[in-house]
């Protein structure tokens, strides 16, 4: 006779089992068939929809209970495998809500009594956690959606930016961006160099080419013009057609004669490119080149933004804003004329001669013009190189591919003076 003979089977049952009855947890007993022998009163609480469970095939109770397939036929061969199952995360629908539960058995076996041999296992309620876990998920989620969003609104500003820098100088572009201003630069009144330029017969240069012809002389000029006007420090106030008004003293200054001298020596730069680029040109069917007057005038102006509230131009008015436009008019093509303010200011270092006295519109009396020659000598010249200088480097230009030759040879050129240069610092 066996020890388990002299007990009552549903007495120790019972026994082995008291630990589950007040479990938190859905307990349940099966036998080594998976029949299930006796639950807890939690798991009658977590699925009335089984009722009375006694008996039942736990693989079917779980079926029942809308587990999926694959989660199942995992406890079954686990179970029969190791003796031991884990499923983290097993969804059951009760009353209409969703649950989540981790579901954990283990095979039991007893020497003593064999109807201790079996399956134990219990239900953990996981919805609250899962419910924090997919809020913290959902918020990472949105995080990372709202990160993209940053990025792409970003990407767009940048791109914005970058597209709006083109119609700006970058030195109203950097008051724009960079200052902690509203965006409105106040008015002022400043002591400035204005420059005015125009192509000489530029109407008729407008009806006679072909439009894909004339943008690509008109936009070659423009471009080559504007990146001088940046390197030489100005800030260009607009393009109107063929003409360019670029100015001297603001928003940055170096100084009155500092600020003259700058836009001479960018007129004097773009004359070179001029000549330099009518090979291109003709190449594009203008016959005769481009020919360029210049005019550049000094003096106080009032400068800022002005127009209406939907939109708003940085310029400036004054005289001298009239006065350089008025000597452009009268300037010979391809030559530059400055005012007496201009001469007085670069006096030294740039040579001009009288070109005569002009009673410009708008004027009360006569003034003194002169004709810019260039600098009184190369010492000065050194000083404003006509290519663009950044440290050590060098940036070249090459309008057109023809070129190619000729540019090297320049390239080969400046490398030749940069070193003589480099050298007479060392000296000095």
């Amino acid at each position: 006779m066996k020890i388990e003979d002299f007990f009552n089977q549903t007495n120790i049952v019972d026994l082995s089992f008291f630990n589950f009855r007040n479990a938190i947890t859905a307990a349940y007993y099966a036998d080594e068939d998976l029949r299930i022998i006796k639950v807890n009163e939690n798991f009658k609480r977590f699925f009335p929809i089984l009722g009375n469970v006694s008996q039942a095939y736990f693989p079917d109770v779980l079926e029942h209970l809308g587990i999926e397939g694959s989660q199942i036929e995992r406890f079954i061969e686990e179970i029969n495998k190791t003796g031991t199952v884990l499923l983290p995360e097993v969804h059951v629908r009760v009353d209409n809500e969703d649950r989540v539960y981790s579901l954990l058995s283990t095979r039991t076996k007893d020497d003593s009594f064999s109807y201790l041999n079996g399956v134990q296992g219990q239900f953990v309620d996981r919805t609250e956690e899962h419910k924090l876990r997919r809020e913290r998920e959902d918020l990472v989620t949105q995080r990372m959606r709202d990160q993209e969003i940053i990025e792409q609104k970003s990407q767009k500003l940048e791109a914005l930016a970058n597209r709006l820098a083109r119609y700006l100088s970058p030195q109203i572009y950097r008051s724009l961006f960079d200052e902690p201003t509203d965006g409105d630069l106040a008015h002022k009144r400043k002591n400035l160099t204005v420059f005015f330029s125009d192509v000489v017969q530029f109407t008729d240069l407008s009806d006679t080419l072909e439009p894909e012809r004339f943008a690509a002389v008109i936009n070659s000029y423009l471009s080559e013009m504007a990146s001088i006007a940046i390197d030489a420090g100005g800030t260009i106030d607009k393009f109107i057609g063929d003409a360019v008004l670029v100015f001297f003293g603001d928003p940055d200054s170096a100084g009155d004669r500092e600020d003259a001298l700058r836009g001479v020596d960018m007129a004097l730069r773009m004359q070179e490119r001029i000549s330099q680029l009518q090979s291109h040109w003709k190449k594009l069917g203008v016959s005769n080149g481009l020919k360029v007057r210049m005019g550049i005038a000094t003096g106080y102006c009032t400068v800022g933004n002005f127009g209406s509230r939907q939109r708003l131009d940085y310029t400036v008015f004054g005289r001298p804003v009239n006065m350089a436009s008025r000597l452009q008019t009268k300037a010979p093509p391809d030559s530059i004329l400055m005012d007496q303010s201009t001469k007085d200011l670069v006096e030294g270092s740039i040579e001009s001669e009288p070109f005569g006295t002009l009673q410009p519109k708008g004027f009360s009396r006569p003034r003194e013009v002169f004709t810019v020659k260039g600098f009184v000598s190369e010492s000065e010249r050194e000083a404003y190189q006509r290519w663009n200088r950044s440290g050590d480097h060098v940036e070249v230009t090459v309008t057109d591919s023809s070129d190619i030759a000729k540019a090297i040879l320049e390239l080969r050129d400046i490398e030749k003076e940069f070193e003589e240069l480099l050298e007479k610092q060392r000296s000095s």
